[in-house]
């Protein structure tokens, strides 16, 4: 069957390719993935690197936050076209477990089945090397992506068992990932009201400000997948939740009182949908 299959490791991914365009590696929170630019990308590569196939489709593994739901991003993913999200776990101490077991699993099926004819794999682990060692056996041809510097970010048994291999460069990954910008204070303003039943004027109006800033650095790709979380959940997605609260308790340099809270996270989801009527027109 002449179709290839891509094995896409995001923990490798984002590792790797933040340090490649910002020269050390930063914490997933900092980072904006463009879902559709990576998932073209990577498709043009594959049928590339596997002429005269077909893409059967591009798996996506990744470390799930508190259970098995996707994140908004995630779910964003998930919800492309030929993309199949696939989801070890994530432990207390923020590591992502699983992920090389579950593509392992799916190499070897996806060869076994004969399927597929060539894969392409990102990823480092030599964990991996298992898996590509018996889909080669049963026929299938791997190709290993790095990303630069590759020799210094992947296992070199698992470079050595690959049939070939390809650097992304730096350029090529800053196509589809990109480090956030720092945000910058909606205002100079500071509060001391002590309230714990209303806002006062002075208060909120630069809560207001911080929220609309906050929103107005996200990009479009955040906005889609804040709406994607919203069809099945309520509220602010807690990776946005997080840091403006905490930007606004360095604002007001206090602790927030609840009917804050409740003002700055309504205010949010204003912007956001203010910013998603413009996106539509």
């Amino acid at each position: 069957m002449d179709r290839v299959a891509v094995f896409i490791d995001s923990g490798y991914l984002f590792a790797q390719g933040s340090a490649a365009i910002s020269g050390s590696k930063k914490k997933r929170s900092s980072l904006v993935l463009d879902p559709k630019a990576a998932v073209k990308d990577l498709e043009a590569l594959a049928l590339r690197k596997a002429p005269g196939c077909k893409l059967l489709r591009i798996y996506w593994y990744d470390g799930a936050l508190g259970g098995m739901r996707p994140t908004p991003d995630q779910a964003v993913l998930a919800a492309l076209d030929n993309v199949k999200l696939r989801l070890g776990f994530v432990n207390s101490a923020g590591q992502q477990k699983g992920v090389d077991s579950l593509i392992v699993t799916d190499l070897i099926e996806l060869a076994r089945l004969q399927s597929i004819s060539d894969a392409v794999l990102l990823s480092g682990d030599e964990d991996v090397r298992v898996g590509v060692q018996i889909a080669q056996n049963f026929g299938v041809r791997i190709h290993l992506l790095g990303i630069e510097p590759a020799r210094a970010s992947q296992s070199v048994q698992l470079i050595h068992e690959a049939d070939t291999t390809h650097e992304l460069s730096k350029e090529d990954v800053g196509e589809f990932l990109s480090v956030k910008p720092e945000l910058q204070r909606a205002s100079g303003e500071t509060g001391v009201s002590g309230s714990t039943s209303a806002v006062s004027d002075d208060d909120e109006r630069p809560l207001q400000r911080a929220a609309g800033a906050y929103v107005a650095e996200l990009t479009e790709s955040q906005i889609a997948a804040i709406e994607a979380y919203w069809k099945t959940e309520r509220g602010v997605p807690g990776e946005h939740d997080r840091p403006l609260l905490a930007i606004c308790r360095q604002l007001l340099n206090r602790e927030l009182t609840r009917p804050e809270i409740r003002l700055l996270r309504s205010t949010f989801q204003k912007e956001v949908k203010i910013r998603s009527t413009r996106t539509d027109e």
